[in-house]
């Protein structure tokens, strides 16, 4: 495989599961070339010195087993609190979507001249407004898309473990854009150490017949004089939120001879993260706070804290140290190390449970 070529996030998510594999290795030999590197340190230090390095060493891997059960004992913990979670999950989708009223309020038939939207049941636009108040999802949602947004019940989400990786779950109720009332994202990960991003599958969206969001139909006049009189219709693709469904993929036919330049392996490793970013945003902040975001609680506690930082620096300047960790933590989703899998934010029932596949 080309150096280009083993710079790709993760691998190729339409690789072979044999070049897989070679990448897999590739960047193990990497981290052993690593430690052959510190090897090497030792050998240049005194001997009482690099005495107590090794002592050293010894107690940085009793840290690493300990560090190990940790990690063994937080995924239990996880699992335990999603069955906890589940209910709450099920109530707020219930409320939501007008299947059970809450307490106080009556059934009784309403004034004329109330408005309208008194006699409305559950909680209307409940996931549009919430995904609308985050700045990520914000920037892809456009007014096209929200039309067909306003029709979406329920998002969940749950791990997956063979491969390993998370699934997200989007239902619909029946609408005139597409058929589909359940959506899927389902991202799947290389384990070692850490997650590793491999790729990301999504449905194929059934659109109506001339309802595509992710496509403009677009009618050009003939000429004067042509022979065909019929205009030139053609598509051609437009942002959408719905694009998040068809995720950016590797090309299949990509191999270790192929001279990758170096703009286009960065532009895929940015549209891969970029994906990630927006999978595990709804995994991590929409899910399991969505109330928060409807009211805009959770967008004004994120202004707030940044505010903060920004008053302790004095010069109203950004600060440049703050922003490179962001963007670190960023590039570390994808291209390199993922963050590992959250246990919140998982529901059942109504609707199914998601299938683990």
């Amino acid at each position: 495989m080309s150096d280009h070529a083993a710079d790709l996030p993760a691998a190729a998510a339409a690789l072979s599961a044999e070049d897989r594999a070679d990448l897999v290795n590739a960047l193990k030999d990497k981290l052993q070339l690593l430690a052959g590197n510190h090897v090497d340190v030792l050998e240049t230090l005194a001997p009482n010195v690099r005495k107590r390095v090794e002592v050293l060493r010894d107690l940085q891997g009793q840290h690493d087993e300990l560090e190990t059960k940790f990690i063994e004992e937080r995924a239990q913990l996880e699992a335990k609190y999603q069955k906890l979670y589940e209910p709450l999950y099920t109530k707020r989708y219930e409320i939501v979507n007008g299947v059970v009223e809450v307490e106080g309020i009556t059934n009784e038939p309403v004034p004329a001249e109330d408005p309208p939207c008194n006699s409305e049941k559950g909680v209307p636009n409940f996931w549009l407004t919430a995904m609308k108040a985050n700045d990520i999802l914000a920037e892809e949602i456009t007014e096209r898309d929200e039309g067909a947004l306003k029709y979406l019940k329920d998002i969940k989400w749950c791990k997956i473990d063979n491969p390993k990786g998370f699934k997200l779950e989007f239902y619909f109720d029946s609408n005139p854009y597409f058929k589909n009332s359940l959506l899927t994202k389902t991202y799947h990960m290389i384990e070692d150490d850490e997650p590793i991003l491999e790729k990301a599958i999504g449905t194929k969206i059934e659109w109506n017949p001339g309802k595509s969001l992710t496509e403009k139909i677009l009618k050009k006049k003939p000429k004067k004089g042509s022979k065909n009189a019929k205009p030139i219709i053609k598509t051609e693709k437009c942002e959408s939120f719905f694009n998040f469904f068809n995720p950016p993929q590797v090309p299949e036919d990509l191999d270790e001879d192929d001279d990758i330049d170096d703009d286009t392996v960065e532009e895929l490793q940015n549209l891969l993260e970029h994906d990630y970013d927006l999978g595990s945003t709804i995994r991590d902040k929409i899910i399991p706070h969505a109330v928060s975001w409807f009211t805009g609680e959770a967008a004004e506690s994120d202004f707030e804290e940044i505010g903060d930082e920004d008053a302790d620096d004095g010069d109203g300047e950004e600060d440049e140290d703050d922003e490179e960790e962001v963007q670190s933590k960023r590039r570390s989703k994808t291209g390199g190390r993922a963050q590992p899998d959250r246990g919140n934010g998982q529901r059942t029932e109504r609707p199914p449970e998601c299938n683990q596949q």
